[in-house]
């Protein structure tokens, strides 16, 4: 299935390209998309054309910073009604469980998960679009748009310990050091936003519990959660728990808050197994980390939940007809 993201994704999109004299009509026909459509943020497009629509922006203006570029001309309201819920939360923590809940509403391709681990808290953001290729563009928008969330809580002018990007770093970093403000970890295993433990659970300043639950009950009544699917909700979470080494089908069904066996009949209805979709993001994350040299092979075997490098080189030559470092040499 085609995963679909509103237009609103697209929000200040013309802008910037307006900024950096882009016409983008031939784009916009290139990806099977038009002016009219992304003008309409409640319209549901494909999240594949809206990746690729970023990238060869980028690239057409030879700006790498467009997605981040974007984003801070976003604002909460662009997420439309579930924006009224997330603002009024009582807590940071509260307000990025929300967003978790809701990313059918938010973006369907979101994959967030809280890690804490004393006094450092990690808040970790994937993009599930599929495929092995890095999406850059969508990447940053999405992890700045995050940002923004904790801002909403903890002020304007708050910054992470750290933030940690998947691909690697660019030349021009005045566009990373303006919006995030603080140290950055290029070609990361993962994409994630730093900050101390206590900030999850600082008062949002805004809350207000009526207002919070007047949106829910309209959220829970105009919300269509017929554009779910269960696959792509175990895709999601087997993402988050690959590198902990707790992508299980009783983790995950736990995540998920079912059963095991009551996860096995829904997916079975969906024509899915479990240890097929498992194997599938294997697959696009061992190709992405493979093109990755910052990762070593016991490293990458690690991020996919192998206890050995011997166990992931079996795996891979299973899947692929090649073991991990022949395919690494091909590809450099």
């Amino acid at each position: 299935m085609t995963a679909l993201v509103r237009a609103a994704t697209l929000i200040n999109y013309q802008a910037v390209a307006r900024k950096h004299g882009l016409n983008t009509a031939p784009l916009l026909r290139q990806m099977g998309l038009s002016r009219a459509l992304i003008d309409n943020p409640d319209q549901l497009i494909p999240a594949v054309a809206v990746v690729e629509l970023l990238e060869a922006s980028a690239r057409a203006t030879q700006c790498y910073s467009f997605g981040l570029q974007m984003a801070e001309g976003r604002s909460l309201s662009d997420l439309g009604p579930v924006s009224l819920l997330i603002a009024h939360q009582p807590s940071l923590r509260d307000v990025l469980q929300t967003i978790i809940h809701y990313r059918h509403l938010v973006n369907p391709t979101l994959s967030m998960l809280i890690e804490e681990e004393g006094d450092i808290a990690v808040v970790r953001e994937e993009l599930t679009i599929g495929g092995d290729a890095l999406p850059r563009q969508a990447s940053e928008l999405a992890l700045a748009v995050l940002l923004g969330f904790f801002r909403l809580v903890l002020g304007a002018h708050w910054k992470p310990v750290s933030v940690s990007l998947i691909h690697h770093r660019p030349t021009d970093l005045s566009d990373h050091h303006r919006v995030f403000g603080c140290p950055l970890d290029f070609g990361s295993a993962q994409s994630g936003i730093v900050c101390l433990t206590r900030d999850l659970d600082r008062p949002n300043p805004q809350a207000n519990a009526a207002y919070a639950m007047h949106a829910r009950q309209f959220i829970e009544v105009q919300s269509r959660p017929e554009s779910r699917t269960l696959g792509s909700d175990v895709r999601q979470a087997i993402i988050l728990l690959l590198p902990s080494g707790r992508a299980s089908i009783a983790t995950v069904a736990q995540t998920l808050g079912q059963n095991v066996r009551t996860m096995q009949r829904r997916l079975d209805a969906e024509g899915l197994v479990f240890s097929d979709l498992l194997d599938e993001v294997r697959r696009e994350l061992a190709l992405r980390y493979l093109d990755n040299p910052k990762f070593r092979l016991l490293h990458i075997a690690e991020m996919l939940g192998y206890a050995t490098p011997a166990s992931f080189t079996r795996w891979f030559v299973a899947q692929f007809g090649e073991a991990p470092s022949r395919r690494r040499g091909i590809a450099l």
